[in-house]
């Protein structure tokens, strides 16, 4: 999979957001739709993902359409997992790898782990570089039932990846899953870019990442 260089007017993600949506880049829109646990967990919404870089960043933008939408997660760091969330898992090398996830409303969660219970998480300014906008605005709010629909758009600066001394994603390769879940929510979820292989939902699974190559 390549992910594609682009050039963003600034480093807002409202204005990346604009720009995407604008088709300005042609990005190809990835189905976040593996089932992996069809038996306990069979509800899917419908999921997708946009993954781009500028050289110095990783775009993300997620669309997303679900019957359960919910934003209790009021601080970075905090457990997003509970919410209406969306994350990126990435691994540069052997040495651990980086999830990110974000609730509807961008509340974030970083981690640089080598397995699940051993992680490192990034501290107040790294959270506070890592640019987000979503269409459901940045206040809680309790469950909703119904047809809803939002976008997240994110923009994860070199230095959020804190345990790297990454220069440039040019031509760089690396490894990735992406993912959709609601832990908390009436119907939970539990879904990914690239198949999962276990008895039970875990997302940190690094096995299960696939290769990926920034265009330059």
């Amino acid at each position: 999979m390549i992910v594609p260089k682009i050039n963003l007017a600034s480093n807002s993600a409202e204005q990346a957001a604009k720009e995407i949506n604008e088709n300005k880049f042609g990005l190809t829109a990835q189905k976040i739709g593996f089932v992996n646990w069809p038996d306990e967990f069979p509800y899917a919404p419908s999921v997708f993902v946009k993954i781009a870089h500028t050289d110095k960043d990783i775009v993300l933008q997620f669309d997303v359409e679900e019957q359960y939408t919910m934003a209790h997660v009021k601080e970075d760091n905090g457990e997003v997992w509970t919410d209406s969330c969306c994350e990126f898992f990435i691994s540069f090398d052997d040495s651990g790898y980086y999830n990110l996830e974000m609730t509807c409303i961008g509340k974030a969660l970083l981690g640089f782990r080598k397995t699940k219970p051993n992680a490192v998480h990034g501290d107040k300014e790294t959270m506070e570089s890592i640019k987000r906008f979503s269409t459901l605005g940045s206040e809680t709010f309790d469950e909703r039932i119904g047809e809803n629909k939002w976008q997240l758009t994110a923009i994860l600066p070199l230095k959020a990846f804190f345990k790297h001394n990454i220069t440039s994603f040019d031509n760089l390769k690396a490894k990735i899953n992406v993912y959709k879940c609601g832990d908390n929510l009436t119907k939970p979820h539990f879904l990914s870019l690239f198949p999962i292989d276990s008895e039970s939902p875990n997302f940190h699974l690094p096995e299960f990442f696939k290769e990926v190559e920034f265009e330059k």
